[in-house]
C-alpha cells in the first residue's frame, strides 16, 4: 500500500513539474513575443470595432427589407464572418492576455463571451435529428440566438470604444454633440427602411423626425400613427429613450457594468454627467438612474393602460403598445404619440380625464432632473440609517443640509411656474378653449396644459385657439423648461432661479448671490446669465432665418414654431407639415442645438485659453 502511494505521489510530482515547465515555457514565449502579442491585441480590437459596426448594419438590412433566399444567405454569411472574428478575439484574449482579461472582465461580460462561444456549436456539431433536450436544442441552433448574442457583443464593443474615446481627454461637449449627431443620422436612415414605414418617407422628413426623437422634441412633419409600422415605432421609441437618457450614459453604463475598465478621466466625466458624488458611487448611481427610468416608465405604462377610455376601440395588443409608447414618450418629455390626433383625439378627450393626470405625473417625473432624484435617494437612505441607529441606540453625526441648494431651488421654481401656469390657463381659457366642459374637466385640462408646455409638447386642446395672453404665457413656459440634467428642454428652472436671485442681489446692492442661507458660486451666476443671453440670441437668429425662408407664414406661428424647436418642446400651431425642406433642416439644427445646449456647444467649439483676466486693472462700466 505504501509502495502504491509512493508511485502515485511520484507520478503527481512529475505531472506538476511538467505543468510548471509548460507554464514557464509559455511565459517565456509571451515575454519573447510581447510586442507581436500587443500588436495582435490592438489589431483584433480595431477589427472587432469595425466588425461591430458591420454587424449592426447587417442586422438592420436583414430586419428592414424583404429579401429573397439569395440575399438572406449573403447576409447570414456576413454575420458568420463577424461571429468568427468575435470568437477569435475572445479566445486570443483568454490565451495570450489571461491576467488582464480576468482582472478587467465582469461576470455579465463572461456570460456574453460564453454565449458567443456556444454559438459556434453548429459549426462543430451538426444539429441532431433526435435531441435529448428539445428546448435546449431549439435555443442553441436558433438564428435569433445568434442575432441576440452578436448584437450584445457588438453593443459591448462599441460601448467600450466610446469609453476609450472618453479616456483620451476628448472635449466632453464635442463628444456629446458627436454622439447625438451619430444617432440622428443613423436613425434617419433606419426609419426609412421599408419594414419601418407604411408609406414611403422622404429623407428630409425622416431626418426631421429622427432629430425630433433623439432631441426629445416631439415636432413631426408627418402623422406618426399613419406612417410607421410597429417596427418603426420600436425604432422611434429607442431613439427617444437614447436621446432622453443621453448616449454617453447608455454607453458608459454598458462599458463599465460589463467590462469594468475605465480611466480616471472618463470616470470624472461620467461623475459630472450623472451627478455622482464619488468614484465609488459611479456605477450605483448609473444603475439607480437607469432603474428609476425603467421603473417609472413601466409604472406609467400600467397607469395609462387602465386609464385609456374604452371609446378608443383598442384591443389588448394595441392598448399595450399605446400605453408603453406613451409612457416612454411622456417620461422623456418627447411629445410623440402613436394615435391619430394625439391626446386631442375625441375618444380620449371625451373620457374620464384620468389619463391626462397620469401623463402629467409621468412628465413631471421626467422633468424634475436626475440630480434631484439622486439627492432624494441619498436623503431617504440617510433617514433609514438614522432610524436604524436610533433603534440600536447609536449616535452618528448627520449632515446639516440633507437637501442641497440645487434641489431646493428646482423644487421652489418648478412649483411656482406650475401653479402660475395652471391658475393663468384656467382663468384665461375658462370661456375659450375650455368652454362647455364640466368643472372637473376644466381643472384637469388646466393642470395638463400647465405641465406639458414646459417641454413635453403634448396637446389636448389646440394651441392655435388660445387667447394671445395665454399663448404668451405658454411661450414663456416653453422658454423656461424643466430642471437641469433632466429630460426637459428650455433654459431650465435652475438658470431662471439663479438669474432672478442675481437680479434681486443687484437691486438690494449685495455683492454676492444667496438663497436658503447659502451662497451661490459666482461661476454659476455667470453661466446662468450667459445661458439666458445666448437663448435670446439664438431664438432671434433662428426666427430671422425662418421668416426669410417662409415669408408667407404668419409671424405668430413662426415665432411659436422656432421657440418649440429650439427649446425642445414639440408644440405647434399647425405649420410643421407646411414647411419647406430647407426650413425643416433649419429647425432640425435648432432642435440639435437646443438639446446639446448652446453654451456647451460653444465651449466645445472654442479652444480654452489661459485666463489672464486677473492681471488687468479693474474699471467700472456705466450700466443703467
Amino acid at each position: 500500500m505504501t509502495g502504491r502511494s509512493s508511485r502515485i505521489a511520484l507520478i503527481w510530482r512529475r505531472m506538476r513539474y511538467r505543468g510548471h515547465l509548460s507554464l514557464y515555457r509559455f511565459d517565456r514565449f509571451r515575454r519573447k513575443f510581447a510586442p507581436a502579442l500587443r500588436f495582435g491585441t490592438s489589431t483584433l480590437w480595431a477589427l472587432s470595432l469595425v466588425a461591430s459596426l458591420l454587424c449592426v448594419v447587417d442586422m438592420l438590412l436583414y430586419l428592414g427589407f424583404d429579401h429573397n433566399p439569395g440575399d438572406i444567405r449573403l447576409l447570414t454569411r456576413g454575420l458568420r464572418a463577424v461571429q468568427a472574428l468575435f470568437a477569435v478575439n475572445v479566445v486570443y484574449n483568454l490565451v495570450f492576455n489571461p491576467a488582464t482579461t480576468l482582472r478587467s472582465t465582469r461576470w455579465p461580460k463572461w456570460i456574453v463571451d460564453i454565449a458567443l462561444l456556444l454559438t459556434l456549436l453548429p459549426w462543430i456539431y451538426p444539429r441532431p435529428e433526435h435531441p435529448w433536450i428539445p428546448w435546449l436544442d431549439t435555443v442553441l441552433y436558433s438564428h435569433w440566438t445568434l442575432f441576440c448574442t452578436l448584437a450584445a457583443y457588438s453593443l459591448l464593443t462599441l460601448s467600450a470604444g466610446a469609453l476609450k474615446l472618453m479616456s483620451r481627454r476628448t472635449n466632453p461637449s464635442l463628444l456629446l454633440s458627436a454622439s447625438f449627431l451619430f444617432f440622428i443620422l443613423t436613425g434617419s436612415l433606419v426609419l426609412m427602411l421599408p419594414k419601418c414605414t407604411v408609406v414611403p418617407l422622404s429623407y428630409t422628413d425622416s431626418l426631421f423626425v429622427s432629430t425630433s426623437a433623439v432631441c426629445i422634441t416631439g415636432l413631426s412633419s408627418i402623422d406618426v400613427s399613419a406612417t410607421f409600422t410597429p417596427l418603426g415605432l420600436l425604432v422611434l421609441a429607442l431613439l427617444i429613450q437614447i436621446g432622453g437618457l443621453g448616449v454617453l450614459t447608455f454607453t458608459s453604463f454598458f462599458a463599465i457594468f460589463f467590462s469594468g475598465a475605465q480611466s480616471i478621466y472618463s470616470q470624472m466625466m461620467l461623475r459630472d454627467m450623472v451627478y455622482s458624488r464619488s468614484f465609488n458611487a459611479l456605477l450605483p448611481t448609473l444603475l439607480y438612474v437607469l432603474a428609476f427610468t425603467l421603473s417609472i416608465e413601466a409604472i406609467g405604462a400600467v397607469a395609462i393602460y387602465f386609464t385609456v377610455p374604452p371609446e378608443t376601440g383598442f384591443d389588448i395588443h394595441d392598448r399595450i403598445i399605446f400605453s408603453m409608447f406613451l409612457s416612454l414618450s411622456a417620461f422623456c418629455n418627447a411629445g410623440f404619440t402613436n394615435i391619430h390626433d394625439g391626446l386631442s383625439n375625441p375618444a380620449i378627450m371625451n373620457g374620464d380625464q384620468t389619463i391626462y393626470l397620469a401623463v402629467s405625473a409621468i412628465v413631471i417625473a421626467g422633468a424634475i432632473g436626475f440630480p434631484i432624484l439622486v439627492n432624494f435617494k441619498d436623503a431617504i437612505l440617510l433617514r433609514l440609517r438614522t432610524l436604524a441607529d436610533r433603534l440600536r441606540k447609536r449616535r452618528r453625526p448627520t449632515p446639516v443640509h440633507v437637501y442641497d441648494l440645487n434641489t431646493k431651488l428646482v423644487l421652489i421654481a418648478t412649483t411656482a411656474v406650475f401653479l402660475f401656469g395652471c391658475v393663468a390657463f384656467f382663468a384665461l381659457e375658462y370661456d375659450n378653449t375650455l368652454q362647455g366642459m364640466p368643472l372637473w374637466q376644466k381643472c384637469v385640462q388646466s393642470v395638463f396644459n400647465a405641465v406639458t408646455p414646459r417641454s413635453a409638447g403634448f396637446a389636448s386642446v389646440s394651441p392655435a385657439a388660445f387667447l394671445p395672453a395665454t399663448l404668451l404665457i405658454v411661450m414663456v413656459q416653453m422658454w423656461i423648461g424643466g430642471a437641469s440634467q433632466s429630460m426637459a428642454g428650455g433654459i431650465k428652472v435652475n438658470t431662471l432661479a439663479v438669474a432672478v436671485l442675481n437680479l434681486r442681489s443687484v437691486i438690494h446692492g449685495h455683492r454676492g448671490v444667496c438663497a436658503c442661507h447659502r451662497g451661490i458660486a459666482i461661476p454659476s451666476v455667470r453661466r446662468a446669465n450667459a445661458v439666458v443671453f445666448l437663448s435670446i440670441l439664438a431664438y432671434t437668429l433662428y426666427t430671422f432665418i425662418l421668416l426669410v425662408l417662409e415669408p408667407e407664414l404668419p409671424v405668430r406661428d413662426v415665432l411659436f414654431e422656432v421657440l418649440s424647436a429650439l427649446f425642445t418642446v414639440g408644440s405647434s400651431l399647425g405649420i410643421t407639415a407646411e414647411l419647406s425642406d430647407a426650413s425643416k433642416v433649419v429647425l432640425s439644427t435648432a432642435m440639435f442645438v437646443g438639446r446639446v445646449g448652446i453654451l456647451s456647444l460653444l465651449m466645445g467649439l472654442v479652444r480654452t485659453r489661459r485666463d489672464s483676466t486677473e492681471l488687468f486693472p479693474k474699471e467700472h462700466v456705466i450700466i443703467n
